[in-house]
């Protein structure tokens, strides 16, 4: 599913050329749940956005379901992107004045999906978090953790094969984290690849394997 070898990404801090990632190495199989933990500015953000098509690494292979994503354009990566890839974030990114039916259909009206389809799919993703209840419901009327939920329906919409969260639970508190962490279990037992960001060590060890990244460099670690 992911294939990295040898990611290095360089970022200018006034006239400092700064090592984001340094030679980075990663493997995950189709079907894994992997977390990378590391520390504020460790390099994990970087590599999330690389692994999710968002950015683009200097130096190094990397290959996503096989296709090689270092020799892609922008637009054929926005279609990678669309299709293979659904991203949760730490902030909900929903959008204010639609509702959680309407936020979760925007990715699906993206890809020319006919109305029809689109309304059972919706229903689907927004049952598989228990949230159907809400559609009609606006993000203002929801909880953190509904909004999260709202946020997961539109990651998995597309049926995407690869599930990225970066820090999922950092803005919610501890029992509602650990509700939003066993939706992922669930996704996970459906099928779903989930690579999972935090930085912190209880939610790590809710996945199969963690990586542990540091300084930029990657190292599998045992929680």
């Amino acid at each position: 599913m992911i294939d990295i070898k040898d990611l290095c990404k360089y970022y200018l801090v006034g006239d400092e050329r700064v090592r984001a990632l340094d030679h980075a190495t990663l493997h995950v199989s189709p079907g894994e749940f992997v977390s990378i933990i590391g520390p504020s500015g460790s390099g994990k953000s970087t590599l999330m956005n690389i692994i999710g098509c968002l950015d683009t690494a200097d130096a190094g292979e990397y290959l996503l379901d096989g296709l090689p994503i270092e020799s892609y354009s922008e637009n054929q990566l926005a279609k990678i992107r669309n299709e293979k890839i659904g991203f949760v974030f730490q902030q909900y990114n929903l959008i204010p004045k639609l509702t959680a039916e309407e936020n979760v259909e925007l990715p699906l009206i993206y890809q020319k999906v006919p109305k029809k389809e689109r309304a059972e799919r919706v229903r689907e993703a927004l049952e598989r978090v228990n949230m159907f209840e809400r559609a009609k419901h606006l993000p203002t009327e929801l909880s953190g953790g509904q909004q999260q939920r709202v946020s997961i329906a539109r990651a998995i919409v597309t049926r995407p094969k690869l599930i990225l969260a970066d820090e999922p639970t950092g803005a919610l508190d501890s029992r509602t984290g650990r509700e939003i962490i066993d939706i992922f279990h669930e996704l996970h037992a459906q099928g779903n690849t989930i690579v999972l960001i935090t930085h912190d060590n209880g939610i790590a060890r809710q996945a199969q394997r963690s990586i542990h990244i540091l300084d930029g460099r990657i190292s599998e670690v045992k929680l």
